[in-house]
């Protein structure tokens, strides 16, 4: 499942055991308590399945309150479809680069990529755009002097 926030453009990737409502209900009430909830839920899977999750989500959420988006025009389809080959790709090449076949695991760190890789749209990385400051990758992008990174 590929969750953006159209916003911030971040990306929220998550592995599904089916395409059910109840499902990706779920799913989506994890990242929104991470992330916040949207106003609108804009979902390529139709007008029906979007009213199903909604459905199922308020079960989840009694109080949370979503209106359907508008079905995208083709253009915008395009680039949904463009962005989800890209994420794809890349997990394709990080299963590749790792010698393994565990995609569930590789969808974190393409994750992590993608939300640090600088955005046209923000101006900026997504990551960089929902929380104010560029992502940090442990001890190697501390600014502790290296006489003390030796000590780990």
């Amino acid at each position: 499942m590929v969750y953006q926030d159209h916003l911030t453009k971040v990306v929220v990737l998550r592995p599904l055991t089916s395409k059910r409502a109840c499902e990706v209900a779920f799913q989506l009430v994890d990242i929104f308590t991470l992330l916040g909830a949207p106003v609108i839920l804009q979902l390529d899977n139709g007008y029906e399945f979007t009213a199903v999750v909604i459905r199922e989500l308020k079960k989840l959420w009694p109080e949370l309150r979503l209106v359907h988006g508008k079905p995208r025009h083709p253009q915008s389809q395009g680039s949904v479809e463009r962005a989800n080959r890209y994420i794809k790709d890349m997990l394709i090449s990080w299963m590749s680069d790792n010698t393994t076949t565990q995609w569930s695991v590789g969808l974190r760190f393409v994750q992590f990529m993608k939300n640090r890789s600088f955005n046209a749209a923000v101006k900026r990385s997504p990551y960089q755009a929902l929380l104010g400051v560029e992502p940090g990758v442990g001890l190697n992008s501390t600014s502790l002097p290296t006489e003390m990174l030796g000590a780990f």
